[in-house]
């Protein structure tokens, strides 16, 4: 970051930024992080350890979103400086700090592209599924013909379940961090996520078999 952001780990050539917290967070640990806040409530300095917990995931997510280093620099620490400002005002309701600094995050960054007079989108073709690798010539083609309908498949999903597939598998957020960002409950999450997954297989069932339904009747056509 430039000279007048707090500084973090360096990123990568895409912007990206390695390593991180992991998106799960054990009881343990949540409790670390509560008495870290509480610490950090009396003593500005001790905020730096949940500023390092954090910094990947957040500048991740920024960039993500606007696509420029030097503007997710500048939001990621505006970020970061406005959760120090209000931390004398964060309420520890048994959530993981991250999921309220995934809120602020979010509303710096649709304040920012309402200052840019651009339209918010979500890049859904960013989000990777894992898949096996092979390398003949016929798997290859054959998965890059599944990777297309699959994508195709989540441009035809409504905007909020397209929205819930990019924090899960882009953003690596947890139910609880997704709920915080699109203000419904973990169980709400977890429901819109098994009802995202099957309505993505049932579309991509439909399309195959229409597909093939084609197929056949070029053949008996000729």
């Amino acid at each position: 970051m430039n000279g007048n952001t707090l500084s973090g780990p360096e990123k990568g050539a895409n912007g990206s930024r390695p390593g991180g917290p992991t998106a799960s967070q054990p009881e343990d640990e949540r409790a670390i992080e509560s008495a870290l806040v509480a610490k950090a409530q009396k003593d500005s300095n001790a905020f730096g350890e949940l500023y390092e917990r954090y910094i990947d995931r957040i500048y991740s997510y920024v960039y993500s979103r606007v696509q420029n280093v030097q503007d997710a620099e500048d939001l990621t620490a505006r970020i970061f400086y406005r959760a120090l400002d209000r931390l004398d005002r964060y309420e520890d309701r048994g959530l993981p700090f991250g999921a309220w600094l995934f809120r602020i995050a979010h509303n710096l960054v649709a304040n920012w592209h309402r200052d840019q007079s651009r339209r918010s989108f979500v890049p859904v073709d960013g989000l990777v599924f894992p898949a096996e690798r092979r390398d003949e010539p016929e798997a290859t083609a054959e998965r890059r013909e599944g990777e297309e309908a699959l994508w195709a498949a989540i441009e035809r999903l409504p905007e909020e379940r397209r929205l819930l597939l990019f924090h899960k598998f882009g953003d690596q957020l947890t139910n609880i961090e997704i709920g915080e960002l699109m203000q419904k409950s973990e169980g709400a999450i977890k429901s819109l996520y098994f009802r995202t997954l099957t309505a993505l297989r049932k579309d991509l069932s439909e399309q195959s078999g229409s597909e093939e339904a084609q197929a056949a009747a070029g053949r008996k056509a000729k």
